[in-house]
């Protein structure tokens, strides 16, 4: 589903300029100072152009389509979006995604056909939907060249100035585009996830993690995902100061191959290694290269072969794209950014991904129970008062992706806002029944995180089991909206944990309501008596309480660790939980031994080890649980 900006309808402008004879001006972003800057005036005098009035033959794009050459960076600090362009241009997936139908949109290539009606529109992703922009080419102009972002090395091509202005309209004006973040232009894009890697802050000294992670990049490369970097100043640099090196610090690149080379007989005298790991980076600038070893010019260029130079795309040109090994990027470079494109079609060759998405907003409220503004962990009072979400894991291990984005708050700039808020989230795995709020912390499983960016982005292996992600603002009483998404390998059924306790329902006259909550953890069992003296059987447990059952995973082994939890809301207090423990079998699952445990009111996390016991036999075993149980429903 696409939404209109603004309620500007690309079809019927169009239309109508051609019937009234006209070329489009946007009355909802002008070619005026507004649409400029917010908080200064413009350096100069400023005229808006068309761009046949500063080209004689403007094309939206090349013959070929578009390409990452198309563009320049201009006088705005926006590095950081032409960087996330370059990606753009390098994926016809994704461009033609970005901007519809371009042939139709394209200035005539014959003077006999209808002048161009001066509209364009262009697709953006924002907060789970595709928003659709439409713009004049109306185009800011000082001294008879464009300001802003400016057509490549042809000149004539102008898809990246129109799509600029798009995005800016979007959010405001030119002015807000300054200082963004290429992981926000990315995801704006794609619709994809961003994730930011620190080579300084992550464990990528040792040279097999340098290996790991070309290795994920060159997969994620491979399935469409699109890559910057970037080399954070020290504080002796400043930002966008060119290095020795050719480099550039604070500066986004957009990384468009990466490459693991075969070294043939001259090169395996000089390099110990049957394999050279090369990685492609593009400079917005559109010059200005790296200068060192496998630089357009080095002479490690002369011992490959012409034939895989030109495999490889090599030229000489100081186009601002340049080849560097992976080794010397991990020496240089600091910080990556990788929006992957989370692949969600049933028929697809590559990975496939399930994805559950939710919206909502942290709240402020006076009750407690109400809130939903509570802040980080560091505010253990109110922290339980956030947002809670709960989604399952169905395979024994399986990969899952999360990512929490806030509603972009760069809109708000020209009226004196404009800041994001600290944001993060902590999972927590859960008993395996859980249908309530919690109401005391578990154990963490894993976090992101906090940052004032758009979306935060974890990505991990999580065991079989039901957990509960909270997401959070740093500090207490923040609101805001936000987009939860969750991709795991099957259906994770995520939703909102709205109540704290059971609702009574119209029976509960009759049957009774909850007096009790009550939880239990089988950790593990130990010497199980197995029939027939298997060494590895594959067992599992139940928790039975007043007509409920919850099952663990099953596992392997006379000392099976279950990490079972499960919830009950109980009626009878005085009626013991009975935990079970089975032994799979392919034809009929059999009884290894059960034990019936008493629950007393007030028990706050009482560890027990309990003998299993069977009708024909002594002993079949030990387990231990760890329980709690209280009268107050929303202790627990």
């Amino acid at each position: 589903m696409v939404v209109y900006f603004q309620d500007q309808h690309y079809g019927h402008l169009k239309s109508q300029c051609h019937q009234e004879r006209r070329v489009f001006e946007d009355p909802n972003f002008p070619a005026s100072n507004h649409s400029l800057y917010y908080s200064r005036s413009p350096p100069g005098v400023v005229e808006w152009k068309r761009p046949q009035e500063l080209v004689q033959s403007p094309r939206l794009f090349s013959e070929g389509g578009i390409s990452p050459r198309d563009l320049q960076q201009g006088s705005l600090g926006n590095c950081w979006f032409v960087a996330a362009v370059s990606c753009l241009a390098g994926d016809p997936s994704i461009w033609k995604k970005v901007i519809p139908s371009p042939e139709e949109q394209d200035w005539p290539h014959s003077d006999r056909a209808s002048p161009h009606s001066g509209i364009f529109r262009f697709r953006f992703w924002r907060f789970g939907r595709w928003v659709e922009v439409v713009i004049d080419d109306l185009l800011p102009t000082s001294g008879g060249e464009l300001i802003f972002c400016r057509p490549g090395q042809k000149g004539n091509v102008f898809w990246c100035p129109l799509l600029e202005k798009a995005y800016a309209k979007l959010i405001g004006n030119y002015e807000a585009l300054d200082g963004g973040s290429t992981a926000e232009a990315l995801i704006d894009f794609t619709g994809g996830v961003s994730e930011a890697i620190s080579l300084c802050e992550g464990n990528y000294g040792p040279e097999e993690e340098k290996k790991k992670l070309f290795k994920s990049l060159m997969k994620a490369h491979s399935r469409a995902s699109l890559i910057s970097a970037a080399i954070r100043p020290n504080p002796h640099q400043g930002i966008e100061e060119v290095l020795s090196s050719g480099l550039v610090t604070g500066h986004a690149y957009s990384v468009t191959a990466i490459r693991n080379i075969n070294l043939h007989s001259g090169l395996l005298s000089l390099f110990r290694t049957h394999k050279l790991r090369l990685i492609r980076l593009r400079n917005p600038w559109g010059s200005g290269e790296w200068k060192g070893a496998w630089s357009d010019k080095s002479e490690e260029w002369k011992k490959v072969s012409r034939r895989e130079r030109e495999k490889l795309g090599v030229t000489v040109d100081d186009d601002g794209e340049f080849w560097m090994s992976w080794e010397d990027f991990c020496s240089h470079f600091t910080d990556i950014t990788l929006c992957r494109r989370v692949n969600t079609h049933l028929l697809s060759t590559q990975k496939t991904w399930k994805e559950e998405s939710a919206f909502s907003a942290w709240k402020q409220h006076d009750d407690p129970l109400k809130d939903r503004s509570g802040g980080c962990p560091n505010y253990k009072t109110t922290f339980l008062h956030n947002p809670q979400f709960c989604f399952d894991v169905t395979l024994d291990l399986d990969n899952v992706l999360i990512s929490l984005e806030q509603e972009d708050r760069r809109t708000q700039r020209t009226a004196g806002g404009g800041e994001n808020l600290p944001i993060g989230f902590f999972v927590f795995k859960v008993e395996m029944n859980r249908k309530y709020r919690l109401h005391c912390t578990p154990t963490k499983v894993t976090s992101s995180t906090y940052i004032n960016s758009r979306s935060v982005l974890v990505h991990t292996e999580m065991l079989k089991g039901r957990y509960v992600i909270l997401p959070t603002t740093f500090h207490p009483g923040l609101t805001g909206r936000f987009l939860l998404r969750v991709y795991t390998d099957h259906t994770s059924h995520l939703r909102e944990l709205t109540q704290d306790v059971p609702r009574p329902s119209c029976m509960s006259f009759m049957v009774g309501t909850p007096r009790v909550v009550t939880t239990i953890t089988v950790h593990a069992g130990s010497g199980l008596s197995v029939p027939g003296g298997g060494r590895d059987p594959a067992v599992y447990a139940t928790v039975h309480c007043e007509g409920q059952k919850v099952t663990s995973r099953t596992v392997k082994g006379q000392n099976p660790e279950f990490d079972l939890k499960a919830i009950f809301y109980r009626k009878h207090p005085k009626r013991p939980v009975v935990v079970q423990v089975w032994l799979s079998r392919w034809t009929r699952d059999t009884l290894l031994g059960n034990v019936s445990i008493p629950c007393s009111v007030g028990e706050s996390n009482k560890t027990s080890v309990l003998r299993l016991q069977r009708k024909d036999v002594t002993s079949t075993g030990y387990i231990m649980v760890e329980m709690s149980s209280s009268s107050d429903l929303t202790s627990l």
